[in-house]
C-alpha cells in the first residue's frame, strides 16, 4: 500500500508537468519529434551496417574505409553554402521531405545491389555521398524548422527532448542493429531503416503548421553566400564555435573511418557483440541529456560545451589503449569498449546540443539558413581530410596507430580550447 502511495505521489507531478508542457501540447511538435526518433533509430542501423558491408562483406582496406567516411562528409564542402541560400529562400518542410525520400531510395539500393551481385566499395561510396547530401540539406532544414516550430526561447527545452530520444536510440539502437546484422546480414538490416524513413515521410506530411513564404530574393546567390560568410566571421561567438567544431570534426571523422575495423579486426568482436557494446555505451547520451540543463544553468552554454569537449577527449584517448583480450577475457574487452563509447557519446552530445542552441540564439531569422549552412561548411569541410588521413595513417601505422594519432590531436585541441580561448566563459 505504501509503495502504491509513493508511486502515486511521484507519477502525479510528472503527469501534471506533461499536461502543462506547451511543446508537448503542440501536435506538430509531437509529429516532428516522432519522425526524429524514427530516423535516429534508423541511423544507428546504417551507422553499423554500411561500414560492416564494406569491412566484412567487401573486405575493404583501411584506406578504402577512410575514403568511405570521407565521401560521406564531402557534401558538406560542396553543398553547405548553396543550401543556406536555398533554405533562406524557400519553406523548409518540403526540403525535409525531399531529402528524406532521397536518403530512403539510396539506402534501398544497397540490398538490391547485393541481391543482384552488383554491390562494391564504389557503390557504397555513391550511397554514402547521397546520405551525406541528405544530411547536409535535410539536417539544416530540420534545425531551422525546429526554431520556427518552438521559437528561440523553446530551443533548449526542445533540444533536451530530442536529446532524450536520441539517447534512447543510442541506448537501444546499436544493440538492435548488431542483432539484425548478425541474424539477417547487413544489407537486409538496412531495409529496416528504409521502412523507418517511409513512416517518417508519411508522418511529416501530416504537419499542419505552415511557414510563411520567404520574401522573393533581391540579390544574387553568390552575394547571399558571401553575406552568410561575413556574418559568421563577424560574430566572435560563431567564429569561435566554428574553429572548435572544425577541429573536433577533423578528429571525429578520423575515428569514424577506423572504429569498425578496430572493433572487428583488431579486437575480434562480432557485429552482434559490437552492437551490444555500443548499446551500453549509448547510455552516455542519456546521461548527457539529463546533465544538459543543470550544466547550462550552472556554467552557461560555453561551460557545457567545454565539458563535452573534455569528456569526448577522454574517449578518444582511451580507445587505442584497449587490448584484444583484456584480463584474458573477451567480455572484459567488450566492456572496456562500451565504456569508451560511453565517454564519446556523452561528450559529443554535451558538446553539440548547447552548441546548436547557442548559434541559433545569436542569429537573426533572415540569416538562419545561411548561418546554419555556413557553420556546417566551415566546421565539416575538413572532415574528408580527417577521414582520408586516418585511413592513410592506418595503412602505415596500423589501425591502432591511426587511432593513437587521433587521440593525440584530441588532447591538443582540448588544451588549446581551455587555455587559449574564452569558450568556457560564454554563458549566453
Amino acid at each position: 500500500m505504501r509503495q502504491s502511495c509513493l508511486c502515486y505521489h511521484r507519477c502525479v507531478p510528472l503527469l501534471r508537468n506533461l499536461a502543462t508542457d506547451r511543446q508537448l501540447r503542440n501536435a506538430d511538435f509531437r509529429r516532428f519529434w516522432f519522425s526524429s526518433t524514427l530516423t535516429n533509430f534508423g541511423a544507428q542501423i546504417t551507422l553499423l551496417a554500411l561500414p560492416i558491408c564494406a569491412a566484412l562483406l567487401l573486405h575493404a582496406t583501411p584506406a578504402q574505409m577512410g575514403a568511405l567516411a570521407a565521401v560521406g562528409s564531402l557534401p558538406f564542402l560542396l553543398f553547405s553554402l548553396p543550401t543556406g541560400v536555398l533554405l533562406d529562400r524557400s519553406r523548409r518542410l518540403p526540403v525535409m521531405l525531399a531529402s528524406d525520400a532521397m536518403v530512403a531510395l539510396s539506402l534501398a539500393s544497397v540490398p538490391f545491389a547485393w541481391w543482384q551481385g552488383w554491390l562494391s566499395v564504389h557503390w557504397l561510396y555513391a550511397v554514402q555521398f547521397m546520405l551525406g547530401t541528405g544530411f547536409v540539406v535535410g539536417g539544416s532544414a530540420e534545425q531551422i524548422f525546429l526554431t520556427f516550430l518552438v521559437g528561440r526561447d523553446g530551443l533548449i527545452d526542445a533540444q533536451s527532448k530530442l536529446g532524450a530520444t536520441e539517447s534512447a536510440s543510442r541506448l537501444l539502437g546499436p544493440g538492435i542493429a548488431g542483432l539484425l546484422v548478425q541474424a539477417l546480414g547487413a544489407p537486409v538490416a538496412i531495409l529496416c531503416n528504409v521502412a523507418g524513413f517511409t513512416v517518417s515521410l508519411w508522418n511529416l506530411r501530416r504537419i499542419r503548421t505552415r511557414e510563411p513564404q520567404p520574401q522573393p530574393p533581391q540579390s544574387h546567390v553568390l552575394r547571399d553566400v558571401a553575406e552568410g560568410l561575413k556574418f559568421v566571421w563577424s560574430q566572435p561567438v560563431l567564429r569561435l564555435l566554428a574553429w572548435t567544431s572544425a577541429c573536433w570534426h577533423l578528429l571525429f571523422y578520423g575515428y569514424t573511418a577506423l572504429y569498425v575495423l578496430f572493433a572487428t579486426r583488431v579486437l575480434g568482436m562480432s557485429p552482434g557483440l559490437m552492437g551490444t557494446s555500443q548499446m551500453l555505451g549509448g547510455a552516455g547520451v542519456l546521461l548527457s541529456s539529463l546533465m544538459l540543463k543543470p550544466l547550462t544553468r550552472r556554467f552557461g552554454s560555453g561551460g557545457a560545451i567545454a565539458t563535452g569537449l573534455c569528456i569526448s577527449c577522454l574517449g578518444f584517448m582511451l580507445m587505442p589503449t584497449i587490448p584484444r583480450d583484456l584480463l584474458g577475457n573477451r567480455a572484459a574487452t567488450a566492456a572496456a569498449y562500451a565504456g569508451v563509447v560511453f565517454c564519446l557519446d556523452c561528450g559529443g552530445t554535451l558538446f553539440f546540443l548547447p552548441y546548436l542552441a547557442l548559434r541559433q540564439r545569436v542569429t537573426p531569422d533572415a540569416l538562419l539558413g545561411r548561418m546554419t549552412s555556413t557553420m556546417r561548411f566551415m566546421t565539416v569541410a575538413v572532415a574528408p581530410v580527417g577521414a582520408a588521413g586516418a585511413g592513410a595513417l592506418a595503412e602505415r601505422l596500423g589501425v591502432r596507430g591511426g587511432l593513437t594519432v587521433v587521440a593525440a590531436g584530441a588532447l591538443l585541441l582540448t588544451l588549446a580550447t581551455l587555455f587559449g580561448t574564452r569558450l568556457h566563459r560564454i554563458r549566453q
